[in-house]
């Protein structure tokens, strides 16, 4: 028997990267998984791959009132929720100079406003007992420069996860963060780069990491696996840092 055999999550931006790995692990584990997107492609390409398995929901994370939407799509199909894994997120960088108001807002909604307002409209589906996972990052720990409206946004999630496990403890919900450090994602494929440049970047990347290379979604996967399941029934209000050893620097 898996380790979520019975159990329904889902997982926002899940239709690619670390989300789509996750939905994967999920599958394989036996849980009924909903994954959300908004790019087309990436919504064809994860129905494709996952299959009949999965369902696969269109929705902008950072809409509130795309939130309260998809929760009535969930409750309308499902009895319950179990694991909710909140992984969408917009991790665009740049010098504190360049940035605009309209570009701060898209950014806020997507990690930080949209996942809250998630959480409130599926409140009353989570299970007792059932476990909510907050993606955060370890740029909320190490001062980047050129993340500072990313590194706000992930350390605002981070603190989510206590302050809603005390709130809700009574319920049986777990709040934990997952924070991944530098990760090959599609997501790098965004910053408009040619080959020999996004190379580079990568490179680059890489030495910022004690272990010398990127995490592979597929790591992130296993560590959100953890928390979904019973073998995290102990962790409560805290984050697992899965960065190759970024944090420590």
């Amino acid at each position: 028997m898996g380790r979520l055999t019975g159990k329904y999550a889902l997982i926002t931006g899940g239709t690619s990267g670390i989300g789509l790995a996750t939905a994967q692990a999920f599958l394989a584990e036996g849980a009924q998984v909903a994954v959300t997107g908004r790019n087309p492609q990436t919504l064809q390409s994860a129905k494709a791959l996952l299959g009949d398995n999965a369902w696969v929901i269109p929705c902008d994370a950072g809409d509130p009132e795309a939130q309260a939407t998809l929760a009535a799509q969930i409750a309308e199909r499902w009895p319950h929720l179990d694991v909710l894994y909140i992984n969408a997120g917009d991790v665009t960088h740049g010098p504190v100079a360049e940035w605009q108001p309209a570009a701060w807002d898209r950014l806020m909604a997507v990690n930080l406003k949209g996942p809250y307002f998630l959480i409130q409209a599926l409140l009353p589906q989570l299970r007792n007992p059932s476990s909510v996972i907050l993606c955060g990052s370890v740029s909320a720990h190490i001062g980047l420069p050129g993340s500072s409206v990313y590194a706000a946004s992930k350390a605002a999630l981070l603190s989510l996860a206590r302050t809603l496990s005390a709130e809700f403890l009574p319920l049986g919900i777990r709040v934990n963060g997952l924070s991944p450090g530098p990760v090959k994602t599609p997501a790098l494929n965004k910053l408009g780069l040619g080959e020999t440049e996004q190379k580079t970047l990568q490179d680059d990347i890489a030495k910022l990491v004690p272990l010398g290379r990127m995490g592979r979604p597929e790591e992130l996967a296993q560590a959100a696996l953890f928390l979904a399941s019973d073998d995290s029934s102990y962790m409560l209000g805290t984050e697992i840092l899965v960065d190759g050893g970024t944090g420590n620097l």
